[in-house]
């Protein structure tokens, strides 16, 4: 039987323009600290226990955007249009102020919500995510990443390696998450539509077309502290994007995880929290 905390919160819903969103919600309060999920992720795939140490000290608030898992509406095709459903969802359950922590796709989702609306965003952590654009001097990326990526169904084994490094620590880190999430997952839940999917890839291919001087000049337009965080070993997203993005934010503070990969912050959830804790620390 599951210990987590995570694992035992109610799905809770709420009314937007546009969409009716499903949520969950857990810790002490404080300011809410909102998470932005991956491609492909709802809110079962968020790993317990990084959300158990980071509810230790905080109101943590996870949920999917619209047309995507348990939340309804028309899945939307770019950044921006995610950084809507994020803000209608923000601003359906009344709140004036959040910290964002965006994983993966979900990072540059509220990279582009702290830079377009600063007044709803205290501290923003971003986690294994693209600044936007093609970052200078980048690696060409795995063909095998994207052919995984876009597989019509993404296996456990798919996850693994794309998510974790591909050394017997790595692996058995990367199974040990999936045994984690599995609680949620077996409840035969909704996943999430080709057509969601698709969308995020489609925002993904959007955003990676910006000229990187505009992604810099909007780098460089964020204000709020940042927390940048990375896995050295990340087979999607290279560490350099992270390293190049906190050159351009005016106050940022840059953590990477020498042995860990895309999701390094379920690796070391116990420790990447404790990151996150500091950071957000008034």
């Amino acid at each position: 039987m599951s210990t987590y905390l995570a694992d035992a919160a109610e799905d809770l819903t709420v009314e937007g323009t546009s969409a009716t969103f499903t949520y969950r919600r857990i810790g002490p309060g404080g300011v809410p600290l909102v998470l932005l999920n991956r491609v492909r992720g709802t809110l079962d795939w968020w790993d317990p226990e990084f959300l158990d140490h980071l509810a230790a000290a905080h109101d943590v608030i996870v949920f999917d955007n619209v047309g995507t898992g348990y939340t309804t509406g028309t899945p939307r095709d770019s950044v921006e249009g995610m950084a809507d459903g994020t803000v209608e969802f923000i601003e359906a359950l009344g709140l004036p102020q959040v910290d964002l922590l965006g994983w993966t796709l979900g990072g540059t989702v509220a990279q582009h919500l702290a830079r377009t609306r600063p007044d709803l965003v205290r501290k923003l952590v971003v986690a294994a995510a693209n600044p936007g654009g093609t970052v200078p001097g980048a690696p060409a990326p795995d063909p095998r990443v994207r052919a995984t990526m876009t597989k019509p169904e993404v296996t456990g084994d798919d996850l693994v390696f794309l998510f974790f490094p591909g050394t017997d620590t790595g692996r058995a880190a990367g199974y040990e998450h999936l045994a984690r999430v599995a609680t949620r997952l077996a409840t035969g839940r909704p996943d999430v539509s080709e057509a969601a999917a698709m969308g995020q890839i489609a925002a993904i291919q959007k955003d990676a077309a910006i000229p990187f001087e505009q992604v810099r000049a909007d780098l460089e337009s964020i204000r709020q502290p940042v927390l940048y965080a990375t896995g050295i070993q990340d087979a999607m997203i290279p560490a350099l994007a992270s390293y190049t993005a906190v050159q351009h934010l005016t106050d940022a503070t840059l953590v990477a995880y020498s042995d860990a990969g895309h999701a390094f912050l379920f690796q070391h959830a116990k420790d990447f929290a404790a990151q996150v804790t500091a950071f957000l620390a008034d």
